[in-house]
Formats: structure tokens, C-alpha cells, sequence
């Protein structure tokens, strides 16, 4: 049976510059990488770019992390952000493709290739502003918008808040989000229309 040791004491060692902490961490959480990247059914190439990135950034950010146990929660979150990324500059370029197309789509259907452009442009700014709230805003919201939706208790349960505070929480992480620049454009943008 091997001994397979604590991930805070890899860690420990890793930011010592011990190459076998390191690899031991790598064998250890590189299949957790590779399954929240096919989560986002990414190709394999990209899934391989996005898992170096990831432990690029670990390299550079292993003196940092606060908790050496919670490791995975932080390879857990870097590795969606980095998925989220991709998926976003990746509809960003399907947008251009999509705008240079409408030159030669004829009358009516440039109106509708025109909605949708705007209608995906809404999404891309709102995906990048919910991506710059503060976590807890974003395990909230991400809660709240739920189909079917999930009652307050268990909402409460599941982050830890009082039921009596999701609300005035909900309406804090709202404003923050209506504040965002990209979301303040839109509603300007909309106002003047």
C-alpha cells in the first residue's frame, strides 16, 4: 500500500523546490484539471493549454495560497476561470465571424442578425461582469437563478447564511453587478435608445 501524503505537506515541500512534492501534486490533481475541462466540453488541445496555464499559475502563485490543504478548491477555480475565458473569447470570435457575415445577409434577416449580435453581446457583458463579482456573490446568484428554483433553506444550507439575510445579500450583489462598467454601459446604451 503506498503512503500517499498529506497535500498541505506537498505543498509545503513543493514551495521548498522539491521537484518530487511538485510531481506528486501534479499526478495528484492533473485529473481533476482534465475533468472540469471536458465539463466544458472543451477539445483536448485546449484542455491541455488551459491545464498548463493552470499550473503555470500555481507556480507562480504556490507561495500564496493561504490554506496548502485547500489546494483543489483553488486548482478547482482557476481551472473554471480559465475555462470561462476561453468559452468567452471563443464566443467573442464567433460574434466577429458572425457581424462580418451580416454585411451580406439581405433586409430582414440583418435586422435579426443585428438583434442577435446585440442580444450576444448582453450576454458576453454580463458574463464578464458576474465573472468580477466577488465569489460569494457569484455561489448566490448562481443559486438564485436555479430552474427549478431551490427554496431559501436550502440556499441557506448550502452557503452558510442565515435565510433572513439572502435577500438584502441578493439585492447588495445586484447593485454591485448594475455597477459593473459593462452592465452600466448597457443601461445607459438602453436608456438613450
Amino acid at each position: 500500500m503506498r503512503h500517499d501524503p498529506p497535500t498541505a505537506d506537498l505543498v509545503l515541500h513543493a514551495r521548498k523546490g522539491d521537484p518530487e512534492a511538485w510531481n506528486a501534486l501534479v499526478e495528484r490533481f492533473a485529473p481533476l484539471i482534465w475533468s472540469i475541462c471536458r465539463g466544458y466540453q472543451l477539445q483536448p488541445a485546449d484542455a491541455h493549454d488551459i491545464g498548463q496555464y493552470v499550473w503555470l499559475q500555481l507556480i507562480d502563485q504556490l507561495a500564496a495560497v493561504r490554506d496548502p490543504a485547500a489546494l483543489s478548491g483553488w486548482l478547482v477555480t482557476t481551472t473554471r476561470r480559465e475555462c470561462i475565458r476561453f468559452r468567452r473569447a471563443e464566443r467573442r470570435q464567433q460574434a466577429l465571424d458572425h457581424a462580418a457575415d451580416v454585411e451580406s445577409i439581405p433586409g430582414e434577416q440583418t435586422e435579426m442578425a443585428e438583434r442577435e449580435l446585440l442580444q450576444a453581446e448582453r450576454h458576453a457583458a454580463l458574463r464578464e461582469a458576474f465573472n468580477r463579482l466577488p465569489a460569494p456573490c457569484q455561489r448566490l446568484i448562481a443559486i438564485l437563478i436555479e430552474d427549478p428554483p431551490v427554496p431559501y433553506a436550502e440556499i441557506s444550507a448550502r452557503l452558510g447564511i442565515p435565510v433572513g439575510s439572502i435577500g438584502p445579500s441578493r439585492s447588495r450583489c445586484m447593485d454591485k453587478l448594475r455597477r459593473d462598467p459593462a452592465i452600466a454601459a448597457l443601461i445607459s446604451t438602453e436608456d438613450a435608445a
